[in-house]
């Protein structure tokens, strides 16, 4: 195969024989934001497995599309894997979209993905349009480690407790929350990650009004209480990762030290930060620190 093929071949992946699921991205407000790809394969597919029907029709009376739907969410989505298995053994082509944004990430198919790649029937992904991606790049925080926790509990008590384990995270944190609910989150947050902890809430992102507001959890807070009126539609918040308090150089060392005498230095590290839960930049410069020392004596 010349190079000219093979960069073919890499760009435009032959369509599997028989059944295949194909996820797709689609718009998190703006409809102009759906891919040329995107359009293709929903306009192809033999049946689109929707959350709401109702939803769903807008973006196919936007394409001028009359597919042939399938309900699968949350609440049946196990029910239907049977089913949905049925149509990919007769050959058919199924797409797969969410309400908004990328299926399966705060949404369901998770389980039907897992039966499919069990099964070996092919999946695909049309890739697009993502609320936590999107708000995380227009924070301004860090953006090279970060962890994605969808929506927290809707009950007081439990999302504290959960709140209480990410504080010393030193990965962004990425949360969805709905409107009716950010008020008493952000409350819960400025009690247990304080009010100054960076953060930049995130609304509407790709409609109209659209913004990105705040530049701590007590600026946030301060603000939508005196605009309650804005407390309204999809809201993503970006939270800046704790600060993991430092372990005395003598804890450290005691650690270290019989790893060290033992094992590789990058094991030990290893070892080290899965016995201790340390950070493991911390563990590593001391390590070469106390290596250096080791070989200097």
């Amino acid at each position: 195969m010349d190079k000219e093929a093979e960069v073919q071949s890499t760009a435009n992946p032959p369509v599997p024989a028989g059944g295949c699921l194909t996820i797709v991205a689609t718009p998190i407000g703006n409809l102009e934001d759906l891919s040329p790809r995107a359009r293709q394969t929903l306009a192809d597919a033999d049946r689109i497995l929707v959350e709401d029907r109702r939803h769903a029709q807008k973006l196919f009376h936007s394409m001028g599309l009359h597919p042939r739907t399938e309900i699968f969410h949350e609440h049946n989505e196990r029910q239907q894997i049977p089913k949905i298995l049925q149509y990919l053994r007769n050959g058919e082509k199924l797409a797969m979209i969410s309400d908004a944004g990328m299926p399966l990430v705060s949404d369901p198919g998770f389980p039907l993905v897992a039966t499919l790649r069990a099964e070996n029937i092919p999946v695909t992904v049309v890739p697009g349009p993502n609320a936590a991606l999107s708000a995380l790049v227009l924070s301004g925080l860090p953006s090279d480690r970060f962890c994605f926790e969808g929506f927290l509990p809707a009950r007081k008590g439990a999302r504290c407790r959960k709140l209480e384990t990410l504080v010393q995270e030193e990965r962004t944190l990425i949360f969805y929350e709905a409107p009716h609910r950010i008020l008493e989150t952000l409350e819960d947050m400025e009690s247990i990650f304080g009010g100054d902890r960076p953060a930049v809430l995130c609304r509407e992102l790709t409609k109209i009004h659209e913004e990105c507001c705040g530049n701590c959890i007590g600026d946030i807070l301060h603000d939508f209480r005196r605009s309650p009126e804005r407390l309204r539609g999809e809201m993503t918040l970006v939270v800046g990762g704790g600060e993991q308090e430092s372990p005395g150089m003598e804890t450290v060392d005691r650690l270290l030290r019989p790893l060290l005498s033992e094992l590789p230095l990058a094991q030990a590290v290893r070892l080290a930060e899965a016995q201790s839960g340390l950070s493991h930049r911390v563990l590593y410069q001391r390590a070469l620190s106390l290596t250096s020392l080791g070989s200097s004596d």
